[in-house]
């Protein structure tokens, strides 16, 4: 299903969510009557993704070498849901950096084949941290590491798959719940200074510290999986050994205390979050991990959690979003910039506008899942910035659904950011992305990712 922008400029988007909840609170009521709605079969898996010996790492430019040794095992994991229909939702949680495109394509591709999973039925989040590896890496320098660059991506397409298979294979019986708390590590990034924004601990600056949490049980009453959920970037390490950093250290601690329990981090829209305090260390990493397994464990506490019913329903689009106006003198301005990577670039972009095959926009994919009328799980691809989160829960709280929004998903092409965002600059709002695209998005960027969540979400319900 590929579904391409519709813009609603005309109507209060309030009277749209009423619109498309009362539609799921209907199809919910009469698909009760033929189902029990609380049937659930669930089934959860991990492979292990850690690369063999040096390779190249992801997430600082400033690295000059491979890495050194691994001090933290990383994953993919998988959780399979499946309604009393029979319609299927899987899951599945990296501890990389990014969900490249290509991985999602042929994943996809697989997945169908296999598994006869529908693009709207898969969802892959990355956890960002800046300690893993850099699948299918492009100029690195050495020849051998890109070749290991490349290996390394294509084993962890077949894992991903195979820990797919893996999860659906342990489908059974299962009951939902869903509550949240709060951490309170995150900070906004964003400082401005004078007429500057500069990446800088911002405590005035908006944050999203929730901490939803979607528990599943089993019919011995054991808990079989946690997915759970934070906006913050992955970044309190940042050395040469291999490690998933806080997010990694939390699902840890949650799986140590109940054996047997797969426990799955997701991504928020954490693109403009730091972890303060921030001393690139494994400790603090640990410690964060730490605060964020006792939120996990404090919502779970709840002794009234919310019972997440079925029908299951998703979709899947991409909204195409524009690049900003581009110039020949701005490119030709970057192209004497000290900076090689950015001169390299600059050079290439100007030879596209001169054969006018320079893009003008990209598609970045926006996902929609639906518990029933429990939770409204939204999925958005590219370093997503908190206020996306913050936009959706104000939009969307005033219906029954509980809104979880998850970043860093099924493409992470670079940073997205908001309106506010782009238009102040800064890394997030322009020069981050001037290594992979053309020039900084469009400010209508932000409209048409919420125009599209609307919009899969009337087709779910249609």
């Amino acid at each position: 299903m590929k579904i391409t922008p519709t813009f609603v400029s005309f109507f209060h988007p309030r009277l749209l969510v009423l619109g498309w909840l009362a539609a799921a609170g209907a199809v919910a009521a009469i698909a009760a009557e033929t189902r029990d709605a609380r049937m659930w079969k669930a089934g959860a898996a991990a492979i292990d993704i850690t690369p063999e010996g040096p390779i190249w790492m992801a997430g600082y430019g400033a690295r000059k070498k491979p890495s050194e040794g691994v001090s933290q095992k990383l994953f993919a994991k998988a959780l399979a849901l499946e309604d009393a229909w029979g319609t299927p939702m899987v899951m599945v949680t990296l501890d990389l950096i990014s969900v490249p495109r290509r991985v999602r394509d042929e994943v996809e591709r697989q997945s169908r084949e296999r598994y006869q999973l529908r693009p709207e039925s898969l969802l892959l989040n990355a956890s960002h941290t800046h300690s893993g590896p850099a699948p299918y890496a492009r100029g690195v320098g050495d020849p051998a590491y890109v070749e290991k660059a490349e290996s390394y991506g294509r084993m962890l397409e077949q894992k991903i798959v195979e820990v797919i298979g893996q999860a659906i294979a342990r489908l059974e019986p299962a009951t939902l719940h869903y509550t949240h708390a709060r951490a309170g590590f995150a900070m906004n990034r964003r400082l401005r200074v004078g007429t500057e924004i500069r990446n800088s601990p911002n405590p005035e600056g908006p944050v999203d510290h929730d901490v939803p949490v979607l528990r599943v049980t089993g019919a011995d009453k054991k808990v079989r999986a946690i997915l759970f959920g934070y906006a913050c970037h992955n970044t309190v390490t940042g050395f040469y050994t291999i490690n998933a950093d806080y997010a990694g250290y939390a699902q840890a601690f949650l799986e140590e205390t109940r054996p047997g329990t797969v426990a799955l981090f997701m991504m928020g829209a954490g693109g403009d979050q730091n972890p303060y305090p921030r001393h690139l260390s494994l400790e603090q990493s640990a410690q964060h991990g730490r605060t964020l397994a006792n939120a996990v464990e404090a919502a779970l506490s709840v002794t009234t959690p919310r019972p997440v019913l079925g029908p299951l329903r998703s979709a899947f689009g991409h909204a195409e979003l524009d690049y900003a106006d581009i110039s020949r003198a701005d490119l030709e301005r970057r192209a004497q910039s000290r900076a090689a990577d950015e001169k390299k670039r600059a050079g290439e972009l100007l030879a596209q506008l001169e054969k006018g095959t320079l893009p003008k926009s990209y598609p970045c994919p926006v996902q929609v899942v639906q518990f029933g009328t429990d939770v409204t799980l939204i999925a958005i691809g590219g370093e997503t910035t908190v206020d996306y989160s913050l936009r959706l829960k104000h939009e969307l709280g005033s219906g029954p659904a509980a809104i979880w929004v998850a970043g860093y998903s099924n493409d992470v092409f670079g940073y997205l950011g908001s309106r506010r965002v782009i238009v102040e600059g800064g890394y997030e709002g322009y020069s981050a992305n001037l290594g992979r695209h053309p020039g900084p998005w469009a400010t209508s960027s932000e409209d048409r990712i919420i125009s599209l969540v609307y919009e899969l979400s009337r087709s779910i319900n249609h």
